[in-house]
C-alpha cells in the first residue's frame, strides 16, 4: 500500500516546480528511473513554525556558546601567540620557542573561549527567556539580554561594575543589531 497525500494539503501541479528529483540507488547502477520528488523548501509540521523567523532556545543555546567559545578561544589563541613570542629569549631552541607559544596560545585561548562561551550561554538563556515572557521577538528582547548578561557576568565584582558591565553590554547589543538591521537593509545577500 503506497502512501497517497492527501488532496487538500498537496497540489501536484504548483509543487513540481519546488521540488528535486532524488534517486537513493543511483549509486547502486540500478536501472530504475527517479523514485521521488523531494521538496527543496524546507518543511514544517505546523504552519506557525513556517510564519516564524527565529531559531528555537535549543538552538539559540547551542549557538551562541559555540559562537562565543570559538570566537573566544581564536582571540586567545592569537593573544596566546604574541604573549609566547614576546617570552622568548635570546638562547632558546627552536623546540623551546615552538612550546612557549604553543602553552601561550593553549592557555590564554581555552581561557578566552570559556569565558566568551559562558557569556554566549547566558545571553542566550536571557534573551529566549524574554521572548517566552513577551510574546514578541523584537529588539528590545536582544537589547535587555545584552544589559542582563553583562550584569548578571560581573555581579561577583560588586554593583557598580555589574552596572558599567550591563551598560556595556546592552550597548554592544544594540550596536549589534543596529548593523545587522543595516546589513540586510542596504547589502543585497
Amino acid at each position: 500500500m503506497a502512501f497517497q497525500p492527501s488532496p487538500s494539503n498537496h497540489n501536484e501541479g504548483n509543487n513540481d516546480q519546488n521540488r528535486r528529483l532524488y534517486n537513493p540507488y543511483q549509486d547502486l547502477q540500478v536501472p530504475i528511473q527517479t523514485l521521488y520528488k523531494l521538496p527543496t523548501s524546507p518543511e514544517f509540521l505546523f504552519q506557525e513554525e513556517a510564519f516564524a523567523q527565529r531559531r528555537s532556545w535549543g538552538e539559540n543555546l547551542t549557538y551562541y556558546t559555540g559562537i562565543g567559545y570559538l570566537a573566544g578561544s581564536v582571540t586567545g589563541a592569537g593573544k596566546g601567540l604574541v604573549e609566547g613570542l614576546r617570552a622568548s629569549e635570546p638562547g632558546d631552541t627552536a623546540k623551546l620557542r615552538v612550546n612557549r607559544i604553543l602553552n601561550a596560545s593553549g592557555h590564554t585561548g581555552r581561557r578566552f573561549g570559556n569565558r566568551t562561551g559562558v557569556i554566549g550561554l547566558m545571553y542566550a538563556g536571557l534573551e529566549s527567556g524574554m521572548v517566552a515572557v513577551r510574546d514578541r521577538d523584537d529588539v528590545v528582547n536582544s537589547v535587555v539580554a545584552g544589559l542582563g548578561t553583562g550584569a548578571l557576568y560581573k555581579a561577583a565584582s560588586g554593583p557598580r561594575s555589574a552596572a558599567v558591565a550591563g551598560a556595556i553590554g546592552g550597548v554592544v547589543v544594540g550596536l549589534a543589531v543596529t548593523g545587522k538591521q543595516l546589513l540586510k537593509r542596504y547589502v543585497p545577500i
